[in-house]
């Protein structure tokens, strides 16, 4: 089997773990500053944190931002769950905007049409969360526009992004953003096998998200009520989460990120590879925006349906019965059951569900070789019955 993603591992990776393990600390130690800094410093941001998953860094940057009972969280229904339950671990309000077809990103415009009628019906959301899917970024400079004339926050989820570029500058640099969000899981880009991390600009957002992935306990003698009883001493001043990422993971990041450049212009290279391959193809390759570099993590194509005699579940099975790990991403959140029992309703977001009924992610990680590329693209052949 071909998978759709999959972690690259060196001898390098495992000998920075061994090292921690065999070191003093397997968690709260040097190591996880290192990689915090080291990031910060690829990316252009001013404060890093790492934590145990993005899914714990997406909940602490909507508790830091104050999101809570009576607030809106605004995102694309084209994600995986957590950029939408971020908002209801806090207690908030979750509603979508619906998708570019181009881009499949959130739509600029029309969350710009969303947020007028939410004015005049006094729910404007606190956060908005526009996702990076596959990579490619947002229009985000549109979307801080609409922010600032809103009032809203905003919360990148640049899960898929790490190593990508938007108008000059790596995502996570903070500047059309409050807080950007980043996945290491082992099919993105580079792994820490799970983790996430929390980038801003902000000095009272950094502290907040330090705060909450650590139970809400301080040792910092600035930030305690009253005096300390003792070198011992720490006061709890929040409630907050074990969110933390081990040092065992950190020294695997700090690791993998040497090679993060690399890794984004493998996949580059593959995806223009796709691209020459899959042209004669009814099907729609992705669409790079001038202006972005993708940190290409999904490689999705789109089955042109009126153009084939087969379904695209009958594409996607017989692909998997010839070893091509394919999937799709993502199913749109609002057709899931626990958003259908809020009121969402099939029809609410016609882009996204028509992107789902054609969309396809086909195999595409940092080792994959031109044979197994071939491989994918002759059995795609195969799967269209052409």
């Amino acid at each position: 089997m071909i998978p759709y993603g999959r972690q690259d591992i060196t001898q390098a990776d495992i000998d920075a773990v061994v090292s921690v393990l065999q070191s003093d600390f397997l968690t709260q130690g040097p190591m996880v500053p290192k990689f915090e800094a080291q990031v910060a410093k690829h990316v252009g941001a001013t404060y890093a944190l790492a934590m145990n998953s993005a899914t714990s860094a997406l909940h602490v940057a909507c508790k830091a931002l104050g999101l809570g009972p009576g607030d809106w969280l605004w995102t694309s229904p084209i994600t995986f769950v957590a950029s939408a339950n971020c908002g209801l671990y806090c207690g908030a309000q979750v509603d979508f905007v619906d998708i570019d077809p181009n881009t499949y990103n959130l739509c600029p415009q029309a969350l710009a049409r969303k947020l007028e009628q939410a004015e005049r019906d006094g729910t404007l959301p606190k956060v908005v969360v526009p996702v990076h899917l596959c990579g490619q970024p947002c229009d985000m400079k549109a979307i801080q526009a609409l922010a600032r004339r809103y009032g809203f926050s905003i919360i990148e989820d640049a899960s898929h992004a790490i190593g990508g570029r938007y108008q000059g500058g790596f995502i996570g640099n903070g500047r059309y953003s409050d807080i950007t969000v980043f996945s290491f899981h082992p099919v993105k880009i580079i792994t820490t096998a799970e983790g996430g991390m929390a980038l801003t600009n902000k000095a009272e957002l950094a502290e907040k998200m330090a705060l909450l992935r650590s139970h809400g306990i301080t040792r910092d003698p600035a930030q305690m009520t009253h005096e300390s009883d003792g070198p011992w001493y720490y006061q709890q001043i929040d409630l907050g989460f074990n969110y933390r990422m081990t040092e065992l993971q950190a020294a695997l990041g700090i690791s993998q990120l040497e090679r993060l450049d690399h890794y984004v212009a493998y996949r580059h290279q593959s995806a223009r590879r796709y691209d020459e391959l899959l042209a004669s193809l009814p099907v729609v390759t992705p669409w790079q925006h001038p202006d972005s570099y993708s940190g290409l993590h999904l490689y999705v194509i789109r089955l042109e349906l009126d153009c084939l005699r087969v379904s695209q579940r009958q594409v996607f099975d017989s692909l998997r019965e010839q070893g091509i790990g394919v999937n799709l991403h993502y199913i749109p959140v609002h057709t899931q059951p626990y958003y259908q029992c809020m009121g969402f309703r099939m029809g609410d977001f016609p882009e996204s569900e028509r992107y789902y009924r054609e969309a396809i992610s086909l195999p595409m990680y940092q080792t994959m070789t031109e044979l197994q590329q071939d491989a994918v693209v002759n059995a795609l052949h195969k799967a269209l019955r052409l």
